[in-house]
């Protein structure tokens, strides 16, 4: 019997300059759960995956993330809320791909630490 070693993503660690800042972003405008923050972390609850704020320990840890996708169902009543919020947008909800009757819409955004993330959609055409 074949067993992988790694088992899922248990956390998503995003450095930022500013944790309040950054803080007030992702609850207040993405209107993700706050499980708990301490001065230098704050983690949040998105659907069984955890999300790490944190100030860098070392300079070297200081640079923007990797893109984060997140998942939305009806991508367009969420952007618009987004937009409504003040969340900064790159573009506008368009489709990445389509495969067989399947289509993958996204849009970018950026937080507040400078960081570029990604509302996405898959819809059934």
């Amino acid at each position: 019997m074949e067993t992988t070693m790694i088992q899922k993503i248990g956390q998503i660690g995003v450095a930022v300059k500013d944790l309040s800042r950054a803080l007030a972003f992702y609850k207040e405008k993405l209107e993700l759960t706050l499980l708990f923050n301490t001065d230098t972390m704050a983690f949040f609850e998105c659907n069984g995956l955890r999300l790490m704020l944190s100030l860098p320990e070392k300079d070297e840890f200081a640079y923007s993330s990797s893109v984060i996708y997140f998942q939305v169902n009806h991508i367009q009543d969420i952007y618009e809320h987004l937009v409504s919020k003040e969340v900064i947008f790159i573009d506008e909800p368009h489709v990445v791909a389509k495969m067989g009757q399947t289509e993958t819409w996204m849009v970018f955004f950026q937080d507040t630490e400078g960081n570029t993330h990604a509302l996405m959609n898959e819809v059934q055409v």
